[in-house]
């Protein structure tokens, strides 16, 4: 399997902060890649210029074989980015929100069709759909949110805090969403999340970032085992620590 992303010491320079420093890493194809880090650690820098929102300082990215700087265009064509302050238009249907979403990535009636009938399966709010959004709990906007960010079939869905701010049960039903696209569908994920619980259960692979430099990755077990930490959270803190001291 091929990398569907390559992060080449990708940098950001602020007038009088270094956000990103050359942050380097890939994701294969299928792969759930969770980049983490304290606040103002540069993670969200470094993915909005993955999703090509801000233009890299220097370094790139390179996302099924088309550059960010270069081909940003093509880029967008190829991934999706859902943040985490993401929402939806209250007074629409569901149903309705998809269609109109739909059209504005194909202009072709059989494709509309497929993704909005694909996003249908994947949020499985059945009949809620004919509601209006406005109407929804929190779990089943972001259940809405996620099923339109990838019905598209992006080649990378970027995603921002997937469960902030839900309760366990759909907490855990998102987790199972994302990781069902991954093992049989292919798709590739960058997650960025507080939970240190969740990146745990749903990544691959974690990358921590601190300060703007991407300090260590490797699995869950790989990182534990390393640091001679009990769980995720042990690591987190001890690489921020090492970095702090440093």
């Amino acid at each position: 399997m091929g990398n569907v992303l390559e992060v080449k010491e990708l940098s950001k320079q602020y007038t009088k902060v270094l956000a990103a420093d050359k942050v380097s890493f890939e994701i294969g194809e299928g792969e759930i890649f969770a980049l983490i880090g304290p606040n103002g650690a540069g993670k969200t820098t470094t993915i909005r210029m993955i999703s090509t929102l801000l233009t890299p300082t220097s370094g790139d990215a390179v996302i099924a074989g088309h550059s960010v700087v270069n081909e940003p265009e093509k880029v967008r064509e190829s991934i999706t980015y859902l943040p985490d302050e993401a929402g939806a238009y209250k007074n629409m249907t569901g149903i309705k929100y998809l269609r109109f979403m739909a059209g504005l990535f194909f202009s072709d009636i059989d494709d509309i069709n497929n993704s909005v009938e694909r996003a249908k399966n994947i949020c499985g709010l059945g009949d809620r759909l004919e509601d209006k959004i406005g109407s929804y709990s929190r779990g089943m906007i972001r259940k809405l949110l996620l099923s339109r960010a990838v019905m598209t079939k992006p080649k990378l869905a970027i995603l921002d805090e997937p469960t902030s701010g839900l309760d366990v049960l759909n907490a855990i039903e998102i987790r199972k969403m994302i990781k069902k696209m991954a093992v049989e569908e292919g798709m590739s994920f960058l997650l960025s999340s507080h939970n240190m619980l969740e990146i745990e259960f749903v990544s691959d692979r974690v990358g921590i970032i601190s300060k703007g430099h991407l300090m260590v990755t490797g699995t869950s077990a790989e990182l534990k085992e390393r640091y001679q930490a009990a769980n995720l959270e042990e690591v987190f803190e001890r690489v921020v620590k090492e970095n702090e001291i440093h």
